[in-house]
């Protein structure tokens, strides 16, 4: 299934012209990607590969003029160990020149001593805790982090006049960052956090912990999750006990929206309030090139997501970048290469911060509503050039 589909994707996005059109005068720049292909997070690398072969569509399968293969590694989910073997094959045995994908962040973190042991680059295009760049000076993030989405969720709910809310948050590294940015900035405004939950990020039944919610009565609840089941369950829970009904507002980061589950989540979603660097009705001439383009090769049966827009971004930087080099491709070079570097984005302006080599970008409120009989969230405010908050453990 998954070399079907990814044969599939850069087959039309072009990548093959290569191999069709002979030997080019350039050698291949061969990238690893970690991420996950099976099990329940199995959307996560068809977006990637859906949102590189938009970009290798748009350059004739070339980064910089180099051909790009590939060779994938499937770690299905949060797998550390697996993702760390996994860097170290790619590196040793496949050779390749850099690493990119990983969607986690406890495998962005394994696999950070690796690259720094190997002096190879690495482009995050999801895993989304803060710490993550400083583990390695090979490591850039084209993605966002959690801190960064969350903070400015704290800000808005404070301009409302919201005073008092619950956090509900993943136990796991990604769900500490959401709570401790979120809660930081929402009590340094004056507001009051009512009993905090952090919930174990395998479990599979909401009902307690939303039925404990409603007892509380809290003006809003905050949320964090995993794209995909987690947020999915509880946005069920959460309208199946009548919350909403009950007048608490559902406030999030885009994870619990995603654009690659909305249309499933249905009216469960209808009314949550995010967060987030990224909606495929983003209105803009770039974002519809983007995802038309993005339809065209991949189908009308799947949307682009945040993650998408992420792989997509990541392969411009790794040909801005090698432009600059003149297509050298070493660690060292590549990644200075990468600092500072500003790019044009179906999201809008992004920049590679050339200190802290993480990704400074718009975040947009949005709230999730039905459009033309699809759900979808509609962008409706925006703080520009926003930073990781760097609020520390």
């Amino acid at each position: 299934m998954i070399a079907t589909l990814s044969r599939r994707l850069f087959l039309m996005s072009g990548v093959a012209l290569w191999w069709a059109g002979g030997a080019s005068a350039a050698e291949p720049l061969k990238l690893g990607v970690i991420a996950s292909y099976s099990g329940a997070y199995a959307d996560y690398g068809k977006q990637f590969d859906g949102g590189m072969a938009v970009y290798l569509a748009e350059t004739g399968g070339t980064l910089a003029g180099r051909p790009v293969t590939f060779v994938r590694k499937d770690t299905a989910g949060a797998a550390p160990d697996l993702a760390a073997r996994f860097a170290k094959e790619l590196i040793v045995r496949d050779k390749v020149d850099i690493i990119v994908g990983l969607d986690f962040s406890p495998n962005a973190l394994a696999v950070a001593p690796v690259l720094t042991e190997a002096k190879v680059a690495g482009v995050v295009m999801n895993a989304a805790s803060s710490v993550i760049p400083s583990r390695s000076p090979y490591i850039v993030r084209t993605s966002f982090t959690v801190g960064q989405v969350s903070a400015p969720m704290a800000e808005w709910a404070l301009k409302q006049g919201i005073k008092q809310v619950t956090t509900l948050v993943a136990d796991y590294g990604s769900g500490h960052d959401a709570e401790r940015a979120f809660q930081t900035v929402f009590k340094a405004g004056g507001g009051t956090i009512l009993n905090p939950v952090r919930v174990p990020l395998s479990n599979p039944d909401f009902s307690a912990y939303v039925q404990r919610l409603k007892d509380d009565k809290p003006e809003a609840a905050f949320i964090f999750f995993p794209s995909g089941d987690l947020p999915t369950a509880f946005l069920r829970s959460f309208r199946e006990r009548g919350l909403a009904a009950a007048g608490v507002k559902l406030l999030a980061t885009g994870e619990a929206t995603d654009d690659a589950f909305l249309q499933n989540q249905g009216d469960d979603a209808a009314g949550a309030l995010t967060t987030h660097h990224y909606s495929f009705v983003h209105d803009s001439p770039r974002n519809a090139a983007f995802t038309a383009a993005f339809r065209k090769i991949v189908g009308e049966g799947m949307r682009p997501s945040y993650m998408s827009v992420a792989a997509y971004d990541g392969l411009a930087l790794i040909a801005t970048a090698l432009g600059k080099t003149g297509g050298k491709s070493d660690g060292p070079a590549l990644v200075e290469a990468m600092k500072g570097t500003t790019l044009d984005s179906p999201r809008g302006p992004i920049l590679i911060d050339p200190t802290t080599r993480d990704i400074v970008q718009t975040v947009y409120i949005r709230k999730a509503e039905r459009v033309n009989g699809q759900m979808v969230n509609v962008e409706f405010d925006a703080i520009p050039a926003v930073k990781d908050p760097g609020i520390a453990p």
